[in-house]
């Protein structure tokens, strides 16, 4: 139950995704024609697969992860406080090397969890397949081939499957909870949709770190929404 839940022990995290390339053309002739299947499922008739080829960040075999940011709870002079810290490179197998040490020695303590919103659908298994394509172990928080269900949920939570309640009909958005909840959340000149043409086509990789650090304040807050709690304003976040 949420309630025996301590805050302080979860790491809130988020990943920010683009296409392994700036365009379809830059792909290889063997996953050029991979991706044209692969995009037979959502493009009409009209769309060729370079048209689509932006949707390619969401899907690990041709995407890749360009931050990760990953915040706690803690305590200071009596209030809370979020502090935050991204994992960043050009060089995607550099940064899960650098997040897979870090979240290896924050679960190696006991009763410690990882948070995201979605995460059962999106983030952990991108996290974990992209570990594996580029050769690196995977962290133990990921590595649940044969666990139980109730053993995963010991160690990863889930905003979106909290929100559930056992039904599996609909997904909500992190934004649409926020708002449910009066959650604030900062009008941010960036969303999802744009993050590749700023990391690709602007270069500002800054203004996706900022973007990304903010999602993990927003989960952390709506878990305390979902117990009870007062949450963190945004000027008690703290950028580490």
């Amino acid at each position: 139950m949420l309630s025996q839940v301590n805050v302080e022990d979860i790491l809130f995290i988020d990943i920010e995704t683009v296409p392994q390339h700036p365009n379809f053309d830059e792909l290889d002739e063997v996953f050029q024609g991979l991706w044209e299947k692969k995009s037979t499922f959502f493009r009409n008739e009209e769309q060729t697969p370079a048209d689509v080829y932006e949707r390619a960040g969401i899907y690990a075999e041709f995407g890749k992860i360009i931050c990760i940011s990953a915040g706690v709870i803690t305590q200071r002079l009596g209030e809370r406080v979020y502090r935050v810290k991204s994992f960043y490179d050009d060089n995607e197998k550099k940064l899960l090397a650098q997040f897979n040490d870090m979240l290896n020695k924050f679960m190696s303590h006991p009763g410690k969890r990882v948070c995201a919103h979605n995460g059962q659908e999106f983030d952990y298994p991108y996290i974990a397949r992209r570990t594996l394509i580029n050769g690196l172990p995977l962290p133990k928080a990921l590595d649940i081939a044969g666990m139980k269900p109730w053993e995963v949920k010991d160690k990863l939570m889930d905003t979106l499957q909290l929100w559930k309640f056992g039904d599996y009909k609909n997904y909500t958005s992190l934004n649409l909870l926020c708002a449910v909840f009066n959650i604030p959340t900062p009008k941010d000149d960036i969303d999802g949709s744009q993050v590749a043409q700023v990391y690709y086509e602007d270069g500002e990789i800054d203004r996706v770190i900022r973007y990304c650090e903010k999602d993990t304040l927003a989960v952390a807050n709506l878990l305390l929404r979902y117990k009870g709690e007062p949450i963190i304003p945004m000027e008690n976040i703290q950028v580490v």
